[in-house]
């Protein structure tokens, strides 16, 4: 596959490990101080499901230190991810350095793309927008970063309907928006409710009294003997099918249409035979298109009205080109359910994470820069008390949930692997199951307040949908050990084949306390409660990988009791 070659390029490609983790301090939780009663009517269904507090986070940080801080908890558990990055225009954005250098760009791009890939769910998708400047070099990016395989499709946003004569040459009208998927595969798209322009094309030509149909045409490609047969129209003319064709259904089949008044000849009766399709009788969907109008989408100076309307004068001058809620709306009734997870790390004036409230999914916003705080998070205090601007009243949001406001904090391992004092059980845990099976510990899956952390699989027939709870890496200073609950889910059931390791963590004196014989140090005792505690598990024959501060027993023992021991924190590569 051809691939996009720019001054240290060899470089980016290793951007993204060089990064280091960094543990998540929480700021506020912030919450509806009453919540209202849903809003009645057909609409209030679509945000039905409201998200609690701790499913949503709004970060504030570098967005490639915090999609780094984010993987060991996320690996493969956001649904869809949307990101609105720097359009490389030479406009110099206050809060964005957007007037990089084109291999600069791109070099900022990749490491980012590359952990926006590994958050992804198996069926999940990234929709970018992006325009000509940077947009067919982004396109063969992503082709690398996610195979061009997985490429969807580039739908073209109409975002303004005002030509402008003072342009150069030409005057832009659209921006792209790229859709890849993580497996093309397994990912599938929501069907659109039919707009006024479907519904338009639906007619009553003959007062039928099952009310508007469509004409569909009576003929197939298909040439099949038992579907060529001659048809004669009311006014007495045979018809037979184009040549090279074929009748969509057998005679028998045309003749029961035919009786039951669902076969049109057109207004004299003598035109080629159509089959009506009611549009009572219709699903009223349709599959998404390319071409997205401003009539159904929103443009720029609808999202700069919404901007100015919640956040103030302020908001022009630092969000010169905002996205409207409409078009996060579009992208998000395709790509997502109620009560998924959506991921910005573009986040801007924080439209994405209000849109995807309002719809009763789940939500990670990364912003850099104090407008996270004097922009993005008032607009989202005024989401939970039921603002209704935007697209509140379209899908019945009345307010309700909450979110954390969250900040980057130290990195979880120094220059020399130690372990930084602030991180507790679950936060190493995470990190230690990720190094060890390359995919999210569910804390909720095993019993708390032990060192089992589960037992992993090396084929695993199905794809982790569940997550942690935030607890373990909201509350780092809190003293919280592990989460007792989880704000994830598990949406297919595992099929598990392969022998199997089961694996414990002895920190944070898990056991009761820091002393050798019940707290970080392998020893007899420790092991013997080990033992029992395996027992136990559902594979209490599986080997089990312990990692711990040190090691009292010798290599004959830990062979005897099938056990393999890595020390904290030289064992520890996650860093």
């Amino acid at each position: 596959m051809p691939t996009l070659d720019w001054l240290n390029r060899a470089s980016a490609f290793t951007t993204a490990a060089r990064v280091p983790y960094r543990l998540l301090e929480q700021v506020s939780v912030h919450t509806a101080p009453v919540r209202p009663e849903p809003v009645e009517g057909p609409a209030a269904s679509t945000s039905s499901a409201r998200t609690g507090i701790t499913d949503n986070l709004l970060i504030q940080g570098d967005n490639l230190e915090a999609l780094k801080a984010l993987l060991p908890f996320y690996r493969g558990q956001v649904k869809c991810i949307f990101i609105d990055p720097p359009y490389n225009t030479k406009s110099a954005f206050e809060h964005y350095d957007d007037n990089l250098e084109h291999a600069q760009w791109l070099s900022m791009m990749l490491p980012r793309l590359q952990l926006l890939r590994e958050l992804l769910r198996e069926d999940g998708s990234i929709w970018v927008t992006i325009d000509d400047n940077e947009g067919h070099y982004l396109k063969v990016m992503m082709d690398e970063v996610f195979g061009r395989g997985n490429f969807v499709a580039s739908f073209q946003w109409q975002k303004t309907l005002t030509r402008r004569n003072d342009a150069k040459v030409v005057s832009e009208a659209h921006d792209h928006v790229l859709l890849y998927a993580r497996n093309s595969g397994q990912m599938g798209l929501n069907r659109q409710v039919s707009g006024e322009r479907q519904r338009a094309t639906y007619t009553n030509r003959d007062k039928d009294p099952r009310g508007d149909w469509l004409a569909i045409p009576f003929h197939a490609p298909n040439i099949r003997p038992n579907l060529t047969y001659p048809i004669t129209t009311p006014g007495g003319r045979v018809l037979m099918p184009p040549t090279g064709r074929c009748w969509s259904t057998t005679k028998e089949k045309y003749e029961e249409l035919l009786a039951d008044g669902r076969v049109y000849f057109g207004r004299d009766g003598n035109g080629m035979a159509q089959r009506k399709k009611f549009w009572l009788e219709s699903a009223q969907t349709v599959v998404p298109w390319t071409w997205w109008p401003y009539e159904e989408t929103g443009d720029n100076r609808e999202a700069t009205r919404e901007a100015k309307e919640l956040l103030g004068e302020s908001a022009i001058g630092i969000f010169s080109t905002p996205k409207p809620e409409r078009l996060i709306l579009r992208v998000l009734e395709l790509a997502t359910n109620p009560g998924d997870l959506i991921l910005d790390s573009f986040l801007g004036s924080g439209t994405t994470a209000a849109v995807a409230h309002k719809m009763g999914r789940r939500w990670i916003g990364i912003e850099m820069g104090e407008h996270a705080a004097t922009h993005c998070l008032p607009r989202l205090q005024k989401v939970i008390a039921g603002e209704q601007g935007g697209i509140s009243q379209a899908v019945g949001w009345a307010g309700g949930g909450g979110f954390r406001f969250m900040r980057l904090g130290a990195p979880v391992f120094d220059a020399s692997g130690r372990i930084h004092p602030d991180v507790r059980f679950a936060t190493l845990a995470a990190f230690v199951w990720q190094q060890e099976t390359g995919s999210t510990w569910n804390a909720a899956a095993v019993q708390p307040g032990t060192p089992y952390l589960g037992t992993h699989y090396e084929f695993d027939s199905y794809s982790r949908t569940d997550s942690l709870d935030l607890e373990s890496i909201s509350l780092e200073k809190s003293g919280a050990e592990s989460p007792s609950t989880s704000s994830g889910r598990t949406d297919v059931e595992p099929v598990l084949t392969g022998a199997g390791t089961a694996y414990y963590l002895l920190f944070n004196g898990i056991l009761g306390d820091k002393r050798p014989a019940s707290g970080n140090v392998l020893t007899r005792e420790v092991l013997a409660a080990l033992l029992a505690l395996h027992a136990t598990t559902p594979a209490p024959a599986a080997p089990l990988l312990v990692y711990g501060e040190a090691c009292r027993l010798g290599a004959e023992r830990l062979k005897q009791a099938n056990v393999t021991f890595k020390h904290i924190p030289y064992d520890v590569r996650a860093r």
